[in-house]
């Protein structure tokens, strides 16, 4: 299956490199380019990419902005990249629903493997920002972000799965875990996403640490 990828970067070389790096994988196709977030919802309204790579900081509408349009109207899932591993944009894109986090400084290798990751409906963090992430969502002081009950909407199985995304697995490896098929653990998933009303299995991770799971 061919990935259809969206590269939103507004200086113009680092897009050609990202272009470059992206389009040289047999398996990825860039299919627009974008210099601002604005042009970047628009293309995403037009072409429904698989994904969008997203850099934060772009004129017109920035890349936290956008990624939420993005993900509110369903039309692609989002992997930030960006230069700053600053918290409020660390949060700010995830809040926002996108599926993953990376720093500019990552490898071409890594940066295609990442693609890849998040197009497979997993979700992905720059491994420079897990600890502080974790941190922040994990502090005994931070209310949860369900209100009291959310979980009693949850299957037991449905739970388990929530469980284990708190704990970073991917579906292959919740798969083995719960011992059902990988195609099952992903119809749970997307379960315990419409039902937690979570834009992402990121959030959803997040949720599962927030209240001890």
């Amino acid at each position: 299956m061919t990935i259809r990828i969206v590269v939103a970067e507004d200086q113009s070389a680092v897009r050609a490199g990202l272009v470059l790096i992206l389009g040289s994988a047999p398996d990825i196709e860039v299919v627009g380019e974008a210099a601002d977030g604005e042009r970047a919802v628009e293309l995403a309204r037009e072409l429904r990419p698989d994904l969008v790579l997203m850099d934060v900081q772009m004129p017109r509408l920035d890349g936290v902005s956008a990624t939420r349009q993005v993900v509110a109207e369903g039309l692609a899932d989002v992997l930030v990249l960006t230069t700053f591993d600053l918290d409020e944009y660390v949060f700010g894109a995830l809040r926002a629903g996108a599926a993953g986090f990376l720093l500019k400084n990552t490898d071409a290798k890594d940066l295609v493997e990442a693609v890849r990751t998040v197009a497979r409906g997993e979700g992905l963090i720059a491994p420079a920002v897990t600890r502080r992430l974790i941190a922040e969502f994990a502090a005994p002081t931070r209310p949860a972000a369900a209100p009291p009950g959310a979980l009693d909407a949850l299957t037991p199985r449905e739970r388990e799965v929530l469980a284990a995304l708190g704990a970073g697995l991917s579906n292959a490896e919740i798969a083995v875990r719960l011992e059902m098929a990988e195609a099952t653990v992903k119809t749970h998933v997307s379960k315990v996403l419409g039902k937690l009303e979570l834009r992402s299995r990121v959030q959803a991770a997040v949720l599962a640490r927030e209240l001890g799971l």
